[in-house]
């Protein structure tokens, strides 16, 4: 098969592969939005867990994966290696939403430590099917044999696919569940479950066209020899290590973000209606920004993109301090969104941009890069909502179940304004220091 070609003689995928690629970013933004905006909300307001129980019911599943993550970019590279193709992987990961909609279905007579031993030990089923599906789809991109500038419309195409997800799901979810019974969580899991197989399957066939078509990056011989030799190479890589540090604490702020929503909606506007609302106001205008951050990426780079967002992010973060309405809060959360796409879009394109420089010296290990990639941004999973809750905790939050109402103590109410501003901005501005280590950009890999 002929591939197309730009102006500058690099193959250009075609828009009918990249819409079949990107569908699959629906059901990821799904897994990623549920559990990142209500499982933290579930387990401490529905489900009678202690704020402390319930960080460690969010962390422990997460230390999992970053023990599991490499090995899988291992066991990709090996795979793609024997059969030229990542396909196998990709379809154990179909089986995500069995675990989705059993951990939301938590027994009746579960609540306190037996509910966070339930929602823990699906939680950790899920997120291995995850990463069984997110390993070898996130290094389609760094398999293809694409320039600079394709690499970061692919992402545009999987970015703008993923905010439709993280859209629909931070909408719909909260909306299910308004009411907070506990049977409501699981009628929402299993409508979602639904457009998570949908999407896995069409994905398939777009990673199927896309290497067929735009040629297909083959791991070099040494690849997948030894995941602690795959961590070593990925790690000596200086570019590489200052993006997977960056993004580590990019990471952890967005999904602190996302699990403090819940709690200042309710706590500091007393309407938890506005969950829905915020929820689409961060992510409605991040559908749009990715095409506009491409044209930024052409115009100044991705590495000066992906700082502006960074420093954008530091600034919005604080802003509820200043104590306004509900129309300025839009307004702030809308800005976030922008910022939150060029954040995704940047980081994630420039992984491809470190393989390809990593191919020109001689190694090419596109799975054991995404694994370590991949690994990190469980470690953000994982953290952000811990870090909320832990300020929580120390706050004094009291948690309830069910139909029950308490007062929560104004240390608590200081404990999560803080964490929903101060400590965000804080986690950002260290993701921005170790993101001005990145060269690449100064020379412009095309490879």
């Amino acid at each position: 098969m002929t591939a197309l070609r730009g102006a500058a003689g690099e193959v250009r995928t075609r828009a009918g592969d990249l819409i079949a690629y990107a569908t699959g970013s629906v059901g990821m933004g799904v897994w990623v939005t549920v559990p990142g905006l209500l499982l933290l909300y579930f387990l401490t307001n529905t489900l009678g867990v202690s704020p402390f129980l319930a960080g460690l019911t969010l962390l422990l599943p997460k230390i999992i994966d970053i023990i599991v993550h490499p090995m899988l970019g291992s066991r990709s590279d090996r795979e793609a290696r024997s059969s030229g193709h990542r396909l196998g992987m990709l379809r154990v990961g179909l089986l995500l939403p069995v675990a989705m909609v059993a951990m939301f279905s938590v027994p009746a007579g579960f609540s306190g430590a037996s509910a966070a031993l339930w929602v823990g030990g699906w939680f950790i089923a899920g997120n291995l099917l995850f990463a069984c599906f997110q390993v070898p789809y996130l290094t389609t991109p760094s398999d293809l044999r694409v320039g600079y500038h394709e690499r970061t419309r692919v992402f545009m195409f999987r970015m703008l696919f993923l905010t439709l997800g993280l859209l629909g799901a931070g909408v719909a979810a909260p909306a299910l569940v308004e009411s907070g019974r506990r049977g409501d969580y699981g009628w929402m899991a299993l409508l979602l479950s639904g457009v998570m197989v949908i999407s896995g399957l069409v994905a398939l066939t777009g990673v199927r066209r896309l290497t067929a078509h735009a040629g297909f990056r083959m791991p070099d011989q040494q690849a997948a020899h030894s995941t602690i030799g795959d961590i070593a190479v990925a790690w000596r890589d200086p570019d590489f290590r200052a993006l997977v540090l960056s993004y580590l604490f990019t990471g952890t702020t967005t999904h602190l973000f996302l699990a403090a929503l819940p709690f200042y909606t309710k706590y500091v506007f007393e309407n938890s209606g506005l969950t829905a609302l915020f929820m689409g106001a961060f992510l409605g205008p991040a559908v749009v920004a990715g095409p506009v951050w491409m044209q930024v990426s052409r115009r100044i780079g991705k590495q000066r993109g992906l700082l502006i967002c960074q420093a954008v992010f530091v600034a919005g973060s604080l802003a509820p301090l200043l104590g306004y309405g509900t129309g300025p809060a839009v307004a702030v959360v809308g800005v976030l969104g922008i910022a939150f796409a060029g954040l995704q879009l940047f980081a994630f394109s420039m992984v491809p941009d470190a393989v390809a420089a990593a191919e020109q010296r001689g190694t090419v290990r596109a799975g054991a890069y995404t694994g370590v990639w991949t690994a990190t941004e469980a470690t953000g999973t994982a953290i952000g909502p811990y870090v909320y809750s832990a300020v929580l905790a120390l706050g004094g939050f009291i948690s309830t179940t069910e139909g029950q109402t308490v007062t929560q103590p104004e240390s608590a109410h200081t404990a999560l304004l803080i964490g929903f501003t101060v400590v965000p901005a804080v986690l950002m501005a260290a993701a921005l220091t170790f993101q001005v280590r990145w060269k690449l950009d100064r020379t412009r890999h095309t490879g």
